[in-house]
């Protein structure tokens, strides 16, 4: 099955076909703007204007239905009843072509396509009017008149229409008559061709006839991928915070179950249920997925066989399958395909089958009208398969899209005229009450067993009747198509079934509008965090005692603290039968998954069947075997969850990794894991220590009260970042000016509340373990020394000094990561999981003990070495190529020695982690379950590398030449505050604070001169050329020269590598005049003065344009010159190139004018991105023409 191009299909078919019913709409004088009153009318017609600034008149039918729409508008909204419209064709059209491929219609005649290859005119339109639809002579005559008139896309949609009319006989729940008064409005609104090459039916075509054979899968697809813009549009709303609506829950829920998923979760609930009670091999040979009962114990062998002796009286008719969140039904048609085969093993036809599976078998519920549409057509499919007269014997699925009671009124005033049956007026005040705004609630709504039949066949007989009064005429009028739905769907929800199969909806509760939140929240206490775990415990209600509930759900409920509650009311009077656990995307969703199939009662010691599927598991949307053995297959207790803190659903985990808990004791006990904050606004109170002003740095407080006397502003913040361990991510400050008023301020404005989001305050600034609370699959733990603040995404545990490095390596080791996945195996690592990891700490340990603080604390020298050695760091000193050069004074010999050092730093770091990894797997006696080996890409220390090395050595040049950095004095020099010169004896900065960066040699003090006099400084004349040539070779950019390759380097990637490195948050600004190169020059953002801008338009800008203009002369002069032809061929290159710079940098200097005239001042507590934005989107207007914008600094 080709589902992207199902997708492309269905995405554009939406697209076009409510494009089409608006413009549809619009040419009958109705937009969403406007309903247009008629301009002109008489007997039988009336005249509007359209949304083209054309007349049109309707006459008859047309105007009925015009008027029909109009209603419908007026009930509902023009944006509700455009898309009702489009999906109800597109359902139509869909269903068309899957019964004309399986030559399931009536007429037996293609109406969409032809049986003749290459030929786009649907036979039904080349046979009409000698066709099987019953038609009036009227209508013969009108087919005529259109062929003759060459009208074949008129022709096309009538005989459509005429179709789906004659459809509605024997499928009308999808093909309702829209000649009924109520519903005709959506005849007028269609505009299907097949004429049209990019029309919806030629796009149709398109998709391979084979993935419409049977497969009634496509009809799923189809809908979930029709749904995927509405579904895009529902999430970006719900960012803005916009509540999830009843109108937009099916497209913001809607995810079609892979086919696989589907027949394990029938086969191992359904086909368990019967071969439990009628053993067959036959039956079991061809249920793929199913997994046999694991070995159980002697008592529970006998409580099962208890159970399976009534299960050996239940004969197929008895059998009762719902699926409550049925979408398209693709859980109910495979069921169908199971019940059949159940059927035939006990003698059955194929033809009473399929009608008693339909009549008394499965069962279905679904918020979405459409959603419904769909699985009823694809539940008859299924009937029609096996029965080629199945569609004309009446046959009603009990299937039902929950209807709202909202338009109905309790019966109570008047209730004598109505002379109403008081037991059925209950009843029927009951379900008007229960199922208002059942929408919101679907089939989680709690409903009562009560008489509905007889309220169902007293109605009949107060119709049969006929009203005895002007009340009761009206009462009947209103009710009688409303309640009989309201009957059915009550009698589904209140059965008992023996299997309930679903993959219900996932939406967590800040999703959930307020009258859906207040629902779950009173009636589902224990699984209110998300709509899928409510349905799981809906499930178990709906089921009969030791029946089955099945579920594909988010595999969350299994771990996080919140559906704790729920875990422990399912382990302790339910069993888990099966559980199938699923890694990311398995499901084409970016989360974990699970399918779990529970029985309904309580089966001590019972062994459930555990497995695990992995993404590259999948081939060809299923897995290459089933199941895999190595992937955790296990036979599990759920009992034995119990005895793991928070009960997690961990069913990989050993015995020995829970036997830990009784020797040890829990993190939270010995140690004290915090939640740090959220500012609510990381835009305005963060920044990367770089930004602002050093001055205003406050470091190395170590506690609340200390930092309340402290004038500066910003303090270290730990903020989780990328993954690293022992030491690093130090990146972050936060504005704690004034013992954090700010910060405080904001959070009782949005909240009135500072303890809210400001959490843990009495830790803040002390020393401590921080770890990164987001990560795909990695745990990174730092030390973290005094004088931080903490984030949520950078928790941190604070422990007293004596074992604070024990704890630190635990953490960092294997061990940590496999408890942490057995208590939470998610994205996120949570303080709650961090405090219930087991920490064993025995006196008998003490020499191992005191041998792990010695490879902590060397860890964390390493590491913190290795995150100074980069210039991001707040403690950088020196660049590791000066650092380590020697009397040789060539630059490779200095990255040789830098190479040497941290390739040895590295295999210690690396020993290290192994041999805390054997120490702590012999503490911990899993030796049998872990190595202690670590791969090289989870050593988080950077090795030597001569593109980036040679790379960062040129930004500390280009620092030095600004003064940010001294050959003088190690570490930030200036970064705000008191300038000195006395600190750059040996290389003297830039004294105007602007260097250019020309594509010529324009200039004898550009970045090029500066940074080889650097070079010079730092390594000597001697060596010069070939420290050049090797600088060279290592940046790979283009040049004939080495002092050309780094010119191009300095003009195409060095402000990218800047931008880069600093996370878009650059310290050096590139003024930049555009594409064609002709104007460049870097400042020092802490060096910026409000005549910054004024100089580098006067002084470098202007300069620049001038030699440009005489390199554009001496073109001339050689072009004007006997020179060869070949130095002429290369000026009049040179001249286009240097005239196309001209040009651009006159637009930039009027761009620059405006800012250097406005002397801009820059507060750096403003942060970058905040003040580069001044400088970008200039607007420029030149007389007579249209004005542009210009941006004066490069791109970040």
């Amino acid at each position: 099955m080709n589902k992207a191009a199902i997708k492309n299909f269905a995405v554009e078919a939406r697209k076009k076909l409510i494009a089409s019913v608006k413009d549809k709409a619009g040419r009958i004088g109705i937009t969403k703007e406007n309903i247009t009153e008629a301009l002109s009318k008489g007997e039988g017609y009336a005249v509007f204007s359209t949304h083209i600034g054309i007349e049109t008149t309707l006459m008859g039918k047309e105007l009925k239905q015009r008027e029909n729409l109009v209603n419908r508008i007026q009930g509902k909204t023009y944006e509700f009843v455009m898309e009702e419209a489009a999906y109800t064709w597109f359902n139509r059209i869909i269903a068309v072509r899957f019964m004309e491929v399986n030559d399931y219609l009536p007429s037996r005649i293609r109406v969409l396509s032809s049986e003749s290859k290459g030929k786009f005119e649907p036979d039904i339109v080349t046979q009409a009017p000698k066709i099987d639809l019953k038609l009036a002579q009227s209508e013969i005559e009108e087919i005529i008149s259109l062929k003759e008139k060459s009208e074949q896309d008129r022709l096309f949609r009538k005989l459509f229409i005429k179709q789906c009319n004659e459809l509605g006989e024997v499928l009308p729940e999808l093909f309702e008559d829209t000649s009924k008064y109520d519903k005709d409005y959506t005849e007028i609104l269609l505009d299907i061709s097949y004429t049209h090459e990019d029309g919806v039916i030629r796009d149709l075509l398109k998709i391979n006839e084979e993935d419409f054979l049977e497969a009634v899968e496509i009809i799923g697809w189809m809908y979930q991928y029709y749904n995927t813009e509405s579904k895009d549009e529902t999430f970006a709303l719900l960012k803005q915070n916009v509540k999830i609506t009843k109108e937009r829950i099916p497209a913001a829920t809607q995810l079609f179950t892979p086919d696989w998923i589907v027949r394990y979760m029938v086969e191992n609930s359904l086909g368990r249920l019967w071969l439990e009670g009628h053993p067959n091999n036959i039956l079991r040979a061809g249920w793929k997925y199913y997994l046999d009962e694991a070995a159980q114990e002697p008592e529970v062998i006998t409580q099962l066989e208890k159970i399976r002796s009534e299960y050996n009286n239940l004969n197929p008719e008895e059998i009762k399958l719902i699926d409550p969140c049925m979408g398209s039904g693709h859980i109910l048609v495979y069921a169908f395909e199971v019940l059949m085969q159940i059927y035939e093993s006990c003698g059955y036809t194929q033809r009473d089958a399929a009608r008693l599976i339909v009549e008394k078998n499965v069962y279905g519920l679904d918020i979405d009208d459409r959603a419904y549409q769909l699985a009823y057509f694809a539940v008859m499919m299924k009937g029609r398969k096996y029965d080629r007269r199945f569609l004309t014997k009446g046959i009603t699925p009990n299937l039902c899209s929950v209807q709202e009671s909202n338009s109905l009124t309790s019966i109570e005033r008047g209730a004598g005229q109505l002379n109403f049956n008081n037991i059925h007026k209950t009843t029927a005040n009951y379900l008007i009450q229960a199922f208002k705004d059942a929408k919101e609630y679907g089939s989680i709504i709690n409903i009562e067993e009560r008489d509905y039949d007889g309220l169902f066949l007293y109605i009949e007989e107060l119709q049969s009747k006929g009203p005895n009064n002007l009340l009761m005429s009206m009462w009947l009028n209103n009710i009688s198509n409303i309640m009989p739905a309201l009957i059915k769907q009550a009698k589904i929800m209140t059965q008992k079934y023996d299997t309930v199969v679903t993959n219900p909806p996932y939406m967590g509760g800040s999703g959930m509008g307020a009258k859906l939140s207040e629902y779950v929240k009173k009636n589902y206490p224990a699984s209110k965090s998300d709509l899928f775990a409510i349905f799981i415990e809906k499930g178990l209600e709906m089921a009969k005692r030791d029946a089955y509930n099945c579920m594909v759900t988010m595999q969350s409920w299994m771990f996080l603290s919140s559906y704790e509650d729920m875990r422990t009311k399912i382990i302790t009077n339910k069993t888990i039968n099966n559980l199938m656990h699923m890694e990311n995307m398995v499901m084409g969703i970016a989360f974990g998954t699970a399918v779990t199939v529970f029985k309904n009662s309580k089966l001590p010691r019972y062994k459930g069947t555990y497995n695990y599927i992995r993404l590259n598991d999948i081939a060809n949307d299923k897995p290459k075997e089933f199941p895999i053995k190595e992937n955790r297959f296990s036979h599990v207790n759920s009992d034995h969850f119990l005895k793991i803190p928070g009960i997690p659903i961990a069913y990989w985990v050993s015995n020995n990794l829970i036997n830990n808990y009784k020797t040890g004791k829990l993190m939270g006990e010995i140690a004290k894991p915090r939640q740090g904050m959220a500012t609510c606004d990381n835009n305005r109170f963060l920044r990367r220590w770089y930004e602002v002003n050093n001055s205003k740095l406050g470091f190395n407080c170590s506690s609340i009260e200390e930092c309340k006397n402290k004038s500066e502003k910003w303090f270290p913040y730990n903020k989780g970042g990328s993954f690293r361990k022992w030491f690093g991510n130090n990146e972050y400050v936060i504005n704690w000016e004034n013992d954090g008023l700010e910060v405080k301020q904001y959070a009782v404005q949005l909240y009135k509340s500072v303890t809210r989001t400001i959490k843990n305050i009495q830790f803040y600034f002390k020393e401590g373990i921080t770890y990164t609370f987001i990560s795909s699959s990695k745990f990174g733990v730092r030390y973290s020394p005094k004088g931080f603040i903490f984030d949520v995404a950078g928790s941190t545990v604070f422990v007293n000094s004596d074992i604070q490095k024990y704890i630190l390596a635990f953490m960092i080791s294997k061990i940590t990561k496999i408890y942490l996945d057995a208590l939470n195996p998610t994205l996120n690592f949570q303080v709650g999981d961090i405090k219930n990891v087991p920490i064993i700490i025995r006196k008998e340990n003490k020499p191992q003990i005191a041998q792990i603080d010695r490879l902590a604390e060397q860890n964390i020298r390493i590491s913190k070495t290795d995150w100074d050695s980069f210039e991001t760091s707040w403690d950088f000193e020196n660049h590791p190529l000066i650092k380590w050069q020697d009397d040789s004074g060539k630059l490779k010999k200095s990255l040789d020695n830098w190479q040497n050092f941290t390739e040895k730093q590295f295999i210690q770091l690396k020993a290290n982690e192994e041999e805390l990894n054997r120490i702590f797997i012999e503490i911990y006696g899993l030796q049998d379950e872990l190595t202690p080996e670590v791969e090289d890409e989870d050593v988080t220390f950077r090795k030597a590398d001569l593109s980036r090395d040679i790379c960062s050595f040129i930004s500390y040049a280009v620092g030095c030449m600004f003064g940010r950095y001294s050959l003088n004095e190690d570490g930030l020099v200036y970064a705000g505050g008191e300038w000195k010169n006395s600190k750059y004896a040996t290389y003297a900065p830039d004294k105007d604070n602007i260097i250019s960066i020309t594509d010529e040699e324009y200039f004898d003090d550009d970045i090029i001169a500066r940074f080889v006099n650097f070079v010079k400084v730092v390594y000597g004349e001697g060596t010069l050329e070939e420290n050049l040539d090797f600088i060279a070779n290592a940046l790979d950019n283009k040049g004939s020269t080495s002092r050309e390759a780094i010119r191009n380097y300095f003009l195409m990637d060095f402000y990218k590598d800047h931008v880069k490195t600093y996370q878009k948050r650059p310290i050096y600004w590139l003024f930049d005049g555009g594409k064609e190169n002709g104007f460049k020059a870097l400042i020092y953002l802490h060096r910026y003065d409000e005549d910054t801008v004024g100089r580098v338009r006067a002084d470098y800008l202007h300069k620049t344009q001038a030699a440009i203009e005489n390199a554009i002369a001496h073109c001339d002069v050689v072009l004007g010159s006997n020179a060869p032809a070949s130095d002429k061929a290369n000026a009049v290159k040179q001249k286009e190139k240097l005239v196309k710079q001209l040009a651009e940098t006159r637009i930039y200097d009027q761009a620059i004018a405006h800012i250097a005239h406005r002397q801009i001042s820059l507060d750096l507590d403003d942060g970058v991105k905040l003040n580069y934005a001044k400088f970008q989107g200039i607007e420029v207007a030149s007389e007579g023409k249209k004005s542009f914008k210009v941006d004066l600094l490069g791109k970040i």
